[in-house]
């Protein structure tokens, strides 16, 4: 069974509403769990999510309100913190550790903290027990996938395509899958540009997808009630779900 991972941001439109959305995303079959903590600058994230980064922020976003969602959806839902590496920089890792250990987060997504910059911190991640995800972009060589994938733990992040999230672009992976498999037995998600219509090709080779934009666009829609947002996100997962599984 393919695995989808789904990313949601923290605190848009509302608090209550990122407990309600998430957990409806459990129920619709989403094995993991991105909450995304807003950023001023998310420079991975394209224009979809950096609307949806703003409007929280605009909201009063706080980083306890992450850690107060999350105690919330955490038990429920294998659940990973999406952010840029400048809050965990100035709270300090061991912070961010001690209260995901308190909330029963599993790991971080930090995509802007490359395998060299990464090093002094994952084995502090790792020692208590979560995990921090490793990137490969298409154009990593193949000595740079060895290196990254070697110690890769719960999955690796391939991008599919070198750019920002949302954008739609299409690149053969299977070369690069290949690549990775070569040297790693961890999951491979593939994730950027997956929507309910590429899905199941993005899904080919792969042991899993990481859908973001295609969720967020939905809550950016402001001719929908919050209920109306979550039926709708609960039937894209479930499409996506089945499509990567058929």
């Amino acid at each position: 069974m393919k695995k989808l991972v789904a990313y949601i941001t923290t605190g848009f439109p509302s608090l209550e509403f990122t407990v309600d959305a998430a957990l409806a995303l459990a129920e619709a079959g989403v094995d993991t769990l991105e909450l995304g903590m807003p950023f001023s600058d998310p420079v991975a994230d394209g224009p979809v999510i950096e609307a949806a980064n703003l409007k929280a922020l605009q909201n009063g976003f706080k980083l306890d309100h992450l850690f107060e969602a999350s105690a919330k959806i955490a038990p429920h839902i294998d659940t990973l913190w999406m952010g840029y590496f400048n809050p965990f920089y100035h709270r300090g890792m061991e912070n961010f550790i001690a209260k995901a250990k308190e909330v029963d987060v599993n790991g971080f997504i930090i995509p802007d903290l490359p395998l060299e910059e990464a090093r002094p911190y994952k084995p502090m991640v790792e020692a208590a027990g979560l995990s921090l995800i490793d990137f490969i972009a298409p154009t990593d060589t193949e000595a740079r996938i060895k290196e990254i994938v070697t110690d890769a733990k719960k999955f690796i992040y391939l991008v599919a395509y070198a750019g920002i999230t949302g954008a739609g672009k299409s690149e053969d992976l299977q070369p690069i899958i290949t690549s990775i498999k070569k040297y790693s037995n961890t999951p491979v998600y593939v994730g950027f540009g997956v929507d309910q219509n590429t899905a199941k090709d993005k899904a080919v080779g792969v042991d899993g997808v990481i859908v973001g934009s295609a969720f967020v666009k939905v809550l950016l829609d402001e001719s929908l009630s919050d209920s109306q947002k979550i039926t709708k996100i609960s039937a894209i997962a479930r499409e996506i779900k089945d499509k990567i599984n058929s």
